[in-house]
């Protein structure tokens, strides 16, 4: 007879942005309750990216050497995105239509978050801002 595992949802439900390389998180925030990530919002985001990437890793600032790869969604495709990554020579890594193989955060970021998570519920947001400091 087989056992069945009854899984119990957690109460909240928020959006966490990541942005990482080789050497782990350069940034992250989640977003706020009731926000959509939208061109404007993006935008930013990309902003405070940018500083965390020229406090996190000058040596890729100083050069102008980072690149941001993201998906193709309408809030990084949208006209003002590009302009802004345009004016600020942010290189941008394309990302095939509909190509699921090129996923990093498959490979490299989520298998670390559900290690982290793995049998963990939450009450609320803070309870989960908590464990920020283990990403």
């Amino acid at each position: 007879m087989t056992k069945k595992f009854c899984r119990s949802k957690s109460r909240v439900k928020t959006i966490l942005l990541t942005f990482f390389d080789i050497r782990g998180i350069v940034h992250y925030e989640f977003v706020p309750n009731g926000q959509t990530v939208n061109q404007v919002y993006y935008l930013e985001v990309l902003e405070r990216l940018r500083e965390k990437v020229r406090r996190k890793r000058p040596e890729l600032f100083a050069k102008n050497s980072w690149i941001l790869h993201h998906d193709n969604s309408p809030a990084r495709t949208a006209l003002s995105v590009r302009e802004f990554l345009a004016t600020k020579q942010i290189t941008v890594l394309k990302h095939p239509a509909y190509s699921p193989d090129l996923a990093p955060n498959d490979f490299f970021l989520f298998p670390k978050i559900k290690v982290i998570l793995k049998r963990r519920r939450f009450d609320d947001i803070d309870d989960i801002r908590q464990i920020q400091q283990q990403l």
